[in-house]
């Protein structure tokens, strides 16, 4: 029953297309044509008799030719045979076309030296002797409307907005007048609401009291609320009807009046006249902005309103995914977005796989400006255990945070770390001390799937024995990751990642800071970091070096669905270059899901003669 009744709808749905009026055009071609068909394409003939029909199809159309300057074309319908009918053929002899004229826009008030006003004028492509169209006019009238209210006009208004078309003149004349009044700078900020101490939310304004008013700025300044993860709900609204404010409401008479004002006999003659004269207004609104025109201040002020809900204190979140490289995965998360006034945060993960099981926290203090500006402690609980490499690990970090106009984001970090392990057969105890600086960018648009990004980051680390650490040493690490878009079909993902350690006693160093190459985000088509020097038992070590990239071309196929085509090279090595580098190539799928990509790779390793090829799996996004 289901079914059929499925199939009756399907049937209506496409006998009722099917009554759409289908033109066909001589005389017409282009846009002209093309907005014709438009305008008939919603027109459904079951609802008209043929006369009305055709009357209302030479209505649309000459319509649908007046925006383009045709007034007076000659439009001569014949309907098919068919009721209803399913076809029109329209010949049409278009007539002469409006020519503009005249061209008169003038600019009054603050707005005449604003420059994206005379910009916008300036683009208008219409001049004397041009065929008239009414979309550019329109456009026009409606970005100098936008630009107003964008940028503190708000007392502006058309004192002139015609179109004089004159058809028996094949003539059209254009005249905007635009008044946009004084333009206003920013009042003071007025917040609601703030669990946190409201210097620090105003710290987040990017703009100050006494500046122009500018709306992309409130907008700025609401999306930075809301970045510092502190409300549930941001609202930043101009002030607009402060001014309707300024007029006098009538007056009320006490309670004690009340009873003896319901009759004018029980009153003396004064005193009636007196509570008719109260009964009205003393002064009316448009009484007193004339007076209040006549010592108008240099320029209008508009406060803004600022009204947060705090978010909730304690956030719970968990996760659960799956990669070839460690298995299953689970993920619990603890987060308390603040903790006190100031802004403090906390956060706590606990991430769970076959290989590697790892509890976090971090601790941040936002500075004077919270967004870019912050101190960090963090600390971490390490257990590792794959292939060669045995591991536990703790940690403490401190560090300062800074992000610059250029969005690179410098860390300065002092970091002690005890790790109990066992490498390559080895094992070995030690508690090193390193002070640290890193610098990393990272630029996106749509993070779900990148359409265009980059990410850069390059870190510096050094260990001494001079302050009591176990091990001495000097490490760097950099990579890089670009993704461009050629077309709206083609994608184009490339990586690098590079590493060195120059140490005087490798044994002394720990796996969390050895390298390794190989796996789902290094070199496809080899075991998740089994690329590394061995020892003499043929068990790995790590390298003291690092270099592997990739090149990935993805097609979209349909929709959310693409194909992907790529190579990948790289190794962990001893010396300052290696001698070869082992190789990966294969073919993937990538399926844009709400959640992130989800990517499916077979992959060949042409240095692994025991394995022929390799399948890769991982969700989740690329930065």
């Amino acid at each position: 029953m289901v079914s059929r009744v499925a199939v009756f709808c399907l049937c209506f749905g496409m006998a009722h297309a099917a009554m759409a009026l289908e033109a066909r055009i001589e005389g017409l071609e282009g846009d002209v044509a093309d907005n014709v068909r438009y305008y008939l394409s919603d027109l459904d003939a079951a609802q008209y008799d043929r006369r009305r029909l055709e009357g209302e199809v030479v209505r649309r159309t000459r319509e649908a030719m007046r925006v383009y300057g045709y007034y007076e074309p000659r439009v001569r319908p014949q309907l098919d045979e068919r009721d209803p009918p399913r076809h029109v053929e329209l010949a049409i002899d278009s007539g002469p076309q409006v020519v503009v004229e005249r061209v008169d826009i003038r600019l009054q008030g603050d707005a005449a030296r604003d420059a994206p006003f005379e910009e916008a004028i300036d683009a208008f492509p219409l001049e004397e002797g041009d065929p008239l169209v009414h979309a550019p006019w329109d456009r026009l009238r409606g970005r100098l409307a936008s630009l107003a209210l964008e940028r503190g006009y708000f007392d502006w208004s058309f004192t002139d907005r015609r179109m004089e078309v004159r058809p028996f003149d094949e003539s059209a004349r254009l005249y905007l007048a635009l008044d946009s009044g004084r333009r206003y700078d920013f009042g003071d900020v007025t917040i609601r609401g703030s669990h946190i101490v409201r210097d620090r939310l105003h710290r987040l304004a990017p703009f100050e009291p006494g500046e122009p008013y500018l709306a992309g700025q409130v907008a700025l300044y609401a999306q930075r609320l809301g970045q510092t993860n502190w409300f549930s709900s941001v609202s930043v609204r101009p002030r607009l009807d402060s001014r309707r404010e300024l007029a006098l409401s009538p007056p009320t008479l006490g309670w004690w009046n009340e009873v003896g004002t319901q009759g004018e006999a029980s009153l003396p003659r004064d005193m009636a006249e007196r509570a008719r004269q109260a009964e009205r207004p003393r002064l009316s609104a448009e009484a007193l902005s004339a007076a209040t025109n006549l010592h108008v201040a240099e320029r209008p002020v508009m406060p803004v309103d600022v009204s947060v809900t705090p978010a909730d204190r304690h956030q719970f979140e968990t996760g659960i995914g799956y990669a070839t490289d460690v298995g299953p995965r689970l993920h619990f998360g603890w987060n308390q977005p603040w903790v006190n006034r100031y802004g403090h945060s906390l956060e706590h993960d606990f991430f769970i796989s076959q290989p590697d099981q790892r509890l976090t926290g971090t601790y941040l203090m936002p500075l004077d400006d919270p967004l870019r500006d912050q101190y960090r402690l963090q600390y971490g609980l390490r257990h590792q255990d794959n292939e060669d490499t045995r591991t536990n690990e703790a940690t403490v970090e401190f560090a300062r945070r800074w992000e610059f106009d250029n969005l690179w984001v410098q860390t300065l970090f002092v970091r002690a770390t005890y790790e109990d392990f066992t490498q390559g057969g080895e094992a070995e105890q030690v508690f090193i001390y390193y002070p640290g600086v890193s610098w990393s960018r990272t630029r996106t648009r749509n993070p779900r799937f990148p359409t265009w990004g980059d990410r850069q980051r390059i870190a510096f680390e050094y260990s001494s024995d001079v302050w009591g650490s176990d091990a001495e040493f000097l490490r760097m690490t950099g990579d890089t990751q670009w993704i461009r878009m050629f077309g709206d079909d083609l994608r184009f993902v490339t990586r690098l990642d590079l590493g060195a350690i120059e140490t005087s006693d490798f044994s002394k160093i720990p796996p969390s800071l050895r390298f390794f190459a190989g796996g789902d985000r290094s070199v496809r088509g080899y075991g998740y970091e089994t690329l590394a020097p061995r020892n003499e038992e043929g068990r790995l070590r790590g390298g003291q070096q690092l270099l592997a990239g990739s090149v990935e071309l993805q097609r979209r196929v349909t929709g959310d669905w693409w194909g992907a085509a790529f190579i990948d090279s790289g190794d962990a090595f001893d010396d300052w270059w290696p001698e070869s580098l082992n190789t990966g190539a294969g073919l993937g799928v990538r399926w844009v899901s709400p959640v992130g990509p989800v990517r499916f790779d077979i992959a060949h390793p042409f240095d692994d003669e025991e394995n022929s090829w390799r399948l890769h799996f991982a969700i989740g996004p690329e930065f």
